[in-house]
């Protein structure tokens, strides 16, 4: 399990002469095995504290500690490592290549890693089998609905067995009722597998699944409350 530890962090760009404070100094913790939910308006620093929490980002001051390690002195090589070793990744676009199949798309991320091509194969298919996919294997993206591509991109993810999830806006792209659906089996992977989950999200609905919702607004913390989750 992952936890994670933000520090007075900061994220500047520079338009111009301009300079957007993405972030400006946030500071917060979230345990492992929690499931958070971050929501905000538009330009609120959202998907940019989930880049930097993901390691695709670096900070412009602060400290991301995962698992107590300063992910921030890191070169980039063991940054990169770690990402791929510790964390996965859900997007609102599923970002599955068309022209490889459901189990092909899943074991995708193994090529950047040193892991078993036999074990994470198997790993795929019980994954697969999980979300109710094991008639889908040999699809392409095309040939499935939108919510049968973002349960095949939860379940590359999932498939190198990441401590920590990152989601943003996973369900935004689908409609109510599978996007009920795909609520319950991340809540399900939380409870099962002590997975810790953050997820941006406008849906707030969703958000109110979560153990905790923390609120952004102009790159700052607005407020961060435990929510009573629904089963």
């Amino acid at each position: 399990m992952a936890g994670i530890e933000l520090v007075d962090l900061t994220k500047h760009y520079r338009q111009g002469r301009t300079v957007v404070r993405a972030l400006d100094g946030v500071s917060l913790q979230i345990g492992a095995g929690e499931f958070v939910s971050v929501v905000g308006r538009s330009g609120s620093g959202k998907t940019t504290l989930l880049d930097l929490v993901g390691l695709l980002l670096r900070p412009t001051s602060g400290k991301v500690l995962l698992d107590g390690v300063d992910t921030t002195r890191l070169k980039d090589g063991r940054r990169a490592d770690l990402r791929g070793q510790r964390i996965g990744f859900i997007f609102q676009e599923y970002n599955l290549l068309p022209t490889l199949n459901v189990v092909e798309n899943v074991l995708l991320p193994l090529r950047y890693t040193k892991s078993n091509v036999k074990d994470g194969r198997a790993r795929a298919l019980e994954l697969l089998e999980a979300m109710d996919l094991e008639d889908r294997l040999k699809h392409r993206p095309d040939e499935l609905s939108g919510g049968q591509q973002q349960r095949v991109a939860i379940a590359r993810a999932l498939i190198n067995r990441p401590a920590l999830v990152l989601g943003d806006e996973p369900t935004g792209a689908v409609d109510t009722k599978t996007s009920e659906e795909l609520v319950q089996l991340m809540l399900r992977l939380n409870r099962e597998e002590h997975v810790t989950f953050v997820i941006v999200t406008h849906d707030l609905e969703l958000a109110a699944r979560a153990d905790r919702m923390i609120r952004l607004k102009d790159g700052r913390v607005l407020a961060d409350e435990p929510v009573e989750r629904a089963a």
